[in-house]
């Protein structure tokens, strides 16, 4: 990755000061860009993947609705009360836009079902739709509008994933703090605000944002499901608050003490440029919702290569766990950090479980499958697992580091009783932009969330809805099949 300087804090002499305008800053440059985006700059390409990943989030959010996470977070929330302005997705509960966002946000990211994007930093770039749905519902506005708050909200996300060397993740700190500044980005859009206010709106809803790493560091909580939800309902709340006149620091991301000045300090580069150069702005243009992923398996991401590599092995070569002696996983050394610490190789909870590269192996061999079924409380605790985890063996591969982010790289080696083994390697998982999940296969995904939830009914019109959701003039239609 290119590097460039990081604007540096205003100057002080002994003439005086040398004060920088609010245009200088690269917070004008997003806000600017997304005022001035309309529906009709976007490419059909854009377009058409915006609607995939409302497909396939709404679907996580209909599975995530049923996660104990969500169940405390609503009943919280109903206690608290709040202006029945806009609907929480599938128990109708009615509150304000903020709490809205955060809870639909919540849903959505519950089951770590939802989207993925992986540069310098990780991103879900879903957990942000929740903003603009609030916000379309109580503004009443359109399905168009909601395509391109979406189309907002991956663009801004996904280039702060690339824009750090290292990513913010090396120095221990969560992707949560890019969601905090992309987040006001759309919510400021979806609410017509000025260029000005949404600088603002990014200012109020980052500042006090920031968030640390230990959210997914070692045995892991609840809140590893409900950072981002919150940035995205930081994002809302700070562009309510901008909407009224509230200010925020314009120069958050590239003044003094800012994000990159701080990072700056342990030696982080930043490219400015490629935060805030040639961003989309008509049909013609690439625009980097299509270049996101999407899960085939509600696990952490860098989880997926190598359970594709056993999986493919196992089903070619009939293998039973109790066959096996030995399975040696392959991967890059920040998944072998995240996904092979001591800590996942006894998870005791669902957020533990989707984060440990030998719980999702394990009950991949005993089960044949690992799909939200396998992430139960009663199969995680399932003592005959314990010995089959104790089998799989989690290795950093130096050759491997120099192919990710292109590539996740990862080989399984699976050794016998007899004394047989085989291995496959895999750098692309299913749902990579280079092997696409195709409308048809969200569409299992989402019927095998939603089914018991809403309705087969209900997901089969929810399909035919979403897919053309410009079309909708208001989105009552779609929250009515979106309540159980």
């Amino acid at each position: 990755m290119a590097t460039a300087t990081t604007p540096a804090p205003a100057s002080h002499s002994a003439h005086g000061s040398t004060a920088k305008k609010h245009t200088d800053f690269s917070t004008w440059a997003l806000a600017k860009w997304a005022a001035d985006l309309r529906y009709d700059d976007l490419s059909p390409q854009a377009i058409q993947s915006a609607k995939l990943f409302l497909f396939d989030s709404f679907g996580c959010a209909l599975g995530g609705s049923q996660q104990h996470d969500v169940e405390i977070m609503l009943k919280h929330f109903k206690a608290m009360g709040g202006k029945p302005t806009c609907t929480c997705l599938v128990s109708g509960f009615k509150t304000n836009p903020v709490d809205a966002a955060f809870l639909n946000a919540l849903m959505v990211r519950a089951m770590d079902y939802n989207d993925i994007y992986w540069k310098a930093d990780p991103c879900h770039p879903s957990d942000i739709i929740p903003g603009p749905l609030a916000i379309c519902e109580a503004e009443g506005l359109s399905g168009k509008d909601l395509i391109l708050g979406t189309v907002i909200a991956y663009e801004i996300e996904m280039r702060l994933c690339e824009f750090g060397a290292p990513g913010i993740r090396e120095y221990g700190w969560h992707h949560a703090t890019l969601t905090s500044i992309a987040a006001p980005i759309a919510a400021g859009r979806m609410l017509g605000l000025t260029p000005e206010q949404i600088q603002q709106a990014i200012g109020i809803s980052a500042s006090p944002s920031m968030c640390l790493g230990a959210v997914t560091a070692g045995k892991l909580t609840m809140m590893k499901n409900t950072v981002d939800p919150l940035a995205t309902r930081s994002g809302v709340q700070a562009a309510l608050l901008a909407q009224r006149g509230y200010s925020g620091p314009e120069h958050l991301i590239d003044g003094k003490e800012s994000f990159t000045h701080c990072f700056g300090k342990f030696g982080g580069k930043f490219n400015m440029e490629m935060l805030t150069d040639n961003l989309p702005s008509s049909p013609k243009d690439h625009y980097k919702v299509i270049d996101c992923g999407m899960k085939s398996f509600p696990i952490e991401a860098l989880s997926h290569a190598p359970l594709t590599a056993m999986m493919k092995i196992v089903k070619e070569h009939k293998i039973n766990a109790n066959d096996v002696r030995e399975i040696k996983v392959e991967v890059i050394a920040r998944a072998a950090d995240i996904l092979g610490d001591p800590a996942k190789y006894r998870p005791n909870s669902k957020e533990t479980a989707d984060h440990s590269l030998p719980y999702s192996l394990a009950v991949g061999l005993v089960d044949g499958m690992v799909t939200p079924l396998q992430f139960k409380d009663e199969r995680i605790r399932d003592p005959k697992l314990v010995p089959v985890m104790d089998k799989i063996k989690v290795v950093p591969n130096q050759e491997f580091e120099s192919l990710f982010p292109k590539f996740q790289p990862s080989r399984v080696t699976i050794a016998l009783n007899n004394g047989k083994s085989h291995q496959q390697r895999v750098d692309v998982p299913k749902g990579d932009p280079r092997d696409p999940m195709t409308e048809e296969e969200i569409a299992v995904k989402f019927n095998a969330l939603g089914q018991d939830v809403v309705g087969k009914k209900a997901c089969t019109e929810l399909r035919t809805l979403i897919m053309s959701i410009e079309k909708q003039k208001k989105l009552d239609k779609f929250f009515e099949l979106m309540t159980a």
